[in-house]
């Protein structure tokens, strides 16, 4: 199964640079919000906050509440 997965991935990270900085900000933005604790609402936190959980793809279901 790895062997037809990786030359897939490598293929990918060549013809689409961008590729891994999106992943990237993804896991970091994931990161993120799954360490600090949800703010309160109105806070200045809490704008910053929803940015990151949609930079984490933290939206529908997987959000927290």
């Amino acid at each position: 199964m790895t062997d037809t997965i990786i030359p897939i991935i490598i293929e990918l990270v060549k013809a689409y640079p961008w590729f891994p900085v999106v992943t990237s900000v993804v896991t970091l933005a994931s990161a993120i919000a799954a360490a600090t604790p949800t703010p309160k609402a109105g806070s200045a936190w809490s704008k910053v906050y929803k940015v990151i959980d949609l930079f984490a793809l933290n939206v529908g279901k997987a959000k927290d509440k």
